[in-house]
């Protein structure tokens, strides 16, 4: 599967995201009571944000595929729950509700977040942080090279902090 990115439009894009970030299949992105227009402004704080960025990644037909994330974490989400190194990029990613699974798009997906942040020659360590018990993320962080370091406690939420070096990257993306 070969994906390509696009800067998400808040309004354009809005009654998508909603649409994905209300389903229950969402529940960990924590939007599950948002209305449209707490979409929109999420969104257009975003926009606005310069240490915090949405894409939209498409398919190759250019229909949207997942909405990712990306911040620096020396000013955003993890401000004070642990040191940031040089080249750290923060990352989030959201695959929308199917009612036809395919069979690795997920792993697909991550592996196009994880190629695409680091093709940005600064980046040299991609930090999460989802929810403890969400342990369908912590395998795929796992396969595509993140190291759990430890739990943090955020505002929202018991995080387990997880690192992926470019080369841990690389290493991970060799077949067996």
């Amino acid at each position: 599967m070969t994906f390509t990115f696009r800067p998400l439009d808040p309004l354009k894009d809005a009654e998508l995201l909603h649409a994905w970030v209300t389903h229950p299949k969402a529940a960990f992105w924590m939007m599950q009571d948002a209305r449209l227009v707490d979409v929109e402004r999420a969104y257009m704080d975003i926009a606005a944000d310069e240490h915090h960025h949405a894409l939209l990644g498409l398919h190759e037909n250019g229909e949207p595929a997942f909405l990712m994330e990306y911040y620096d974490p020396r000013h955003r989400e993890l401000v004070g729950l642990y040191e940031p190194l040089p080249g750290d990029v923060g990352m989030h990613f959201l695959t929308p509700p199917t009612d036809m699974p395919v069979h690795g798009f997920t792993r697909a997906v991550i592996t196009a977040v994880m190629a695409h942040l680091f093709e940005d020659p600064a980046t040299e360590r991609v930090v999460v942080e989802p929810d403890v018990s969400n342990r369908a993320v912590h395998a795929l962080n796992e396969a595509v090279g993140f190291i759990a370091e430890r739990e943090i406690q955020k505002p929202e939420k018991k995080a387990l902090l997880s690192f992926c070096t470019r080369e841990r990257f690389e290493k991970a993306m060799v077949p067996a």
